[in-house]
């Protein structure tokens, strides 16, 4: 295994030591500098869409699809989310110093159990960069220092986001080095990143399925493993047939490049004959690609042949695979086997199936007549995220402040020996 480089090494020792003031930072400061941040991402916003044009323009000569374009463009009303995502922020607790247990030992110690910083956190991701203030916000907000290293594809967009905010945080007191940026876009910069041993405290990388098993599968800091999304949507043969065609449209076709868009159709073998040429309809429309199973390709003949490969795959795009099935038992063990276990939806008038759904479906966020597109930490009240976790060790569904905190304890006692 290579060295790693030294640039690197003072990079992850630069943010090391910002962590260890910022774990110390009160509540007013780390507000001060979120509200410095939003200020300038908006005071600047012009300066941000320049750099975004120049990513946009890279993006489109390369033949970038427009589903990945739309993850990476920047509007002005992007940039006013960006900057009111990062003043939700400010209006959350502060979840470092949080007693969450308090006990005494029977030789009369006092035991607390104290919520307390992770420490420095990586995120690496791709081509969206709003991340690049979702992040930060929420790891200063939860005193980590934070070193982001996002895709080539938004090199420009990235570096002049995260440029304003280290002169924002530095205008307000804190080192700059709370906020960092890996402007080495190549591929053994990810990697060195991913073997920062102690320095990295945890890597959260935010992106496709691609990615986030390259970290799995490289790193040798501890990663939660997010983000990628085979969300799947069952149509039950008690549902509302113009409620689950609603569903399914904003769930697929709202903005069908995010992790929590639907990539799954079943449905049950009662209702599917009339139920999947209207949906199918609806989904033609919109330009979406059906890759269907024999019985679906038979109801409605705009739909594809399905292979194996399409029921795991997380499309990302206008596509979306389709399936009829005899009845919930078998929806339920076709969405646990293909799943990435983020967000699964069923569309029913029938309570026990909707109680056997909610149980035995082993995702992170499981609906009942409610589109999957509100696995977000905005809709979930957590403000913004860092990312879905599609795990179950230590943070699972949306990653918001609370997750972004470990704990130790705090002893007190007055000369106990064992």
């Amino acid at each position: 295994m290579t060295p790693i480089h030294e640039a690197m090494l003072r990079m992850g020792q630069r943010a090391k030591d910002a962590s260890r003031v910022l774990a110390l930072v009160s509540e007013k400061q780390k507000n001060a500098a979120l509200l410095a941040i939003s200020q300038t991402l908006q005071t600047h916003a012009q300066e941000i869409l320049d750099a975004n044009a120049i990513d946009i323009s890279r993006g489109e000569q390369s033949g970038m699809s427009p589903a990945l374009l739309d993850r990476l463009r920047l509007t002005p009303a992007r940039i006013d989310s960006m900057a009111s995502g990062v003043l939700d922020v400010i209006g959350l607790p502060d979840p470092v110093g949080r007693v969450l247990d308090r006990y005494e030992h029977p030789n009369g110690m006092q035991i607390e159990k104290v919520s307390v910083p992770l420490g420095v956190i990586a995120v690496i991701f791709e081509a969206r960069p709003n991340v690049t203030s979702d992040a930060a916000a929420l790891c200063l907000k939860s005193g980590n220092a934070v070193i982001l290293r996002g895709g080539k594809e938004a090199i420009y967009s990235n570096s002049k986001i995260c440029a304003l905010m280290r002169q924002a945080v530095v205008s307000v007191g804190l080192p700059e080095d709370v906020v960092s940026l890996v402007a080495d876009m190549s591929r053994e910069s990810a990697q060195e990143l991913m073997r920062l041993n102690g320095l990295i405290d945890v890597l959260i990388p935010r992106g496709g399925a691609g990615l986030i098993r390259a970290c799995v599968q490289n790193a040798t800091v501890p990663v939660i493993e997010t983000g990628a999304g085979n969300c799947h949507i069952y149509i039950d043969q008690s549902a509302d047939i113009e409620m689950a065609a609603q569903i399914v449209l904003n769930a697929k076709t709202s903005r069908p490049s995010v992790c929590n868009a639907a990539e799954s159709l079943l449905l049950h073998e009662a209702i599917a004959e009339t139920a999947l040429p209207y949906i199918a309809r609806l989904l033609e429309e919109k330009n979406v690609i059906l890759h269907g199973d024999a019985r679906s390709c038979a109801l409605a003949p705009q739909i594809l042949p399905a292979t194996e490969e399409d029921w795991a795959t997380e499309y990302l795009d206008y596509q979306m695979s389709v399936k009829i099935v005899s009845d919930l038992n078998e929806a339920i063990a076709h969405i646990n086997r293909y799943s990435t276990m983020h967000s699964e939806c069923i569309v029913t008038r029938d309570d026990a199936a909707a109680r056997q759904f909610l149980d035995q479906i082993d995702s992170a966020a499981v609906y009942v007549n409610a589109s999957t597109r509100f696995t977000d930490g905005g809709e979930f009240g957590f403000g913004a995220e860092i990312g879905i976790s599609t795990q179950k060790l230590h943070a699972r569904g949306p990653i918001g402040l609370p997750e972004l905190n470990s704990y130790k304890y705090k002893i007190h006692g007055n000369g106990q020996v064992r």
